[in-house]
């Protein structure tokens, strides 16, 4: 049930002599020959795995064809691993960042590899997930969560990451304009929720260290007990801001089992035992101690990242960047992203919108 790499796929190789030789130069104790295989279920930054011999490096870059460095910086994700492994163990050990491009062709980092259990959308046959391992697991998921609001940034050396005041309008001018710049289709929900965050900006909540894409498949879990999480993954969108933000993007990762099929691919938050949405916003303001009454913002605030998240995917795909045949259908998903959140905002509620 260990998270394992696969071959690498077509058009997103690296260049093996040149890399082994680098990094043999930069962190002196690797020997052996350089394999590489590729974990091959993200879809934003690229990660590989890197064997000399028995040990076991992970590395990271940008996707190929991204024009959006900021979205992909790995110098901060590497700055922001150096920081929080000094003051929260549930990260990877961070190595070594390199802004040479002629190795890879990227910039790119390395870290350690923690081997265990990621939750992707597709189980392997032999895994069961009982109701009551996933009560126990969304339980934990969401309280690991305020832990991290609750990290002392300035402690970490983060303090200068991001600028809390004015968050969140900022974040909504902003993927307002991310969204503009990669849109292939109409889709008129979409406009309409832009619409309607403008027009409903809540009071900032606080300032926290904040992962900013929080769910499951970015979770390692102990593979002797799938409800204990034993790294937190893919900080590389983490800032300083309004937490209630961050739990807002969570929720629109966590779908029901009544929500659009094209949503399943976010995850198994689905699975019979997990809390559903309200649960989970409600045992978060009790672990965090936070008021949570515009909740409906937040979901709807996260639908729509998300939904811009995989429109700018979709557009690279587009644009002939990628040859990635998962990326083929992601404009359904965006559709459902803007379904689900104009729902949200004539319900005034962030479950069951089915009904």
């Amino acid at each position: 049930m260990i998270d394992q790499p696969q071959n690498i796929r077509s058009g997103e190789e690296l260049n093996v002599e040149q890399l082994e030789a680098y990094l043999k130069q930069q962190i002196p104790e690797l020997h052996g020959t350089l394999q590489i295989q590729q974990f091959p279920s993200g879809y934003s930054n690229l990660t590989y795995c890197l064997q000399f011999g028995e040990r076991e490096l992970v590395l990271r870059r940008l996707p190929f064809g991204a024009k959006i460095r900021t979205a992909h910086d790995m110098a901060r994700e590497y700055r922001i691993l150096s920081g929080l492994i000094q003051t929260y163990p549930k990260v990877p050990r961070p190595l070594h960042y390199c802004d040479d491009e002629s190795i890879i062709g990227a910039p790119f980092y390395v870290m350690e590899r923690i081997n265990g259990v990621i939750l992707r959308a597709k189980l392997p046959a032999e895994m069961n997930l009982s109701p009551e391992l996933m009560r126990r697991l969304s339980e934990v998921c969401i309280d690991n969560l305020a832990e991290i609001h609750q990290i002392d940034f300035t402690k970490a050396g983060l303090s200068e990451l991001g600028k809390p005041e004015g968050y969140v309008e900022r974040q909504i001018r902003g993927w307002t304009q991310r969204y503009q710049n990669a849109r292939t289709d109409e889709i008129p929900e979409i406009e309409r929720v832009i619409e309607w965050l403008n027009a409903n900006l809540p009071p900032e909540s606080g300032a926290a260290l904040i992962h900013n894409d929080y769910k499951y498949d970015n979770l390692v879990l102990a593979p002797d007990d799938l409800s204990k999480i034993i790294a937190v993954l893919d900080w590389e969108m983490a800032t300083i801001g309004d937490p209630l933000m961050d739990l807002g993007t969570t929720l629109g990762y966590w779908i029901e089992p009544d929500d659009p099929s094209e949503m399943k691919m976010f995850g198994l938050t689905h699975l019979s035992g997990n809390l559903n949405r309200e649960q989970l916003a409600r045992r978060y303001a009790e672990k965090s101690g936070r008021e949570i009454s515009n909740l409906v913002f937040y979901y709807v605030f996260g639908l729509f990242k998300i939904a811009v998240i995989v429109q700018q995917i979709y557009f690279r795909y587009r644009q002939g960047h990628t040859t990635d045949q998962r990326f083929v259908a992601l404009i359904d998903v965006v559709r459902a992203c803007g379904k689900m959140a104009a729902s949200a905002v004539t319900q005034r509620r962030i479950t069951r919108l089915h009904k």
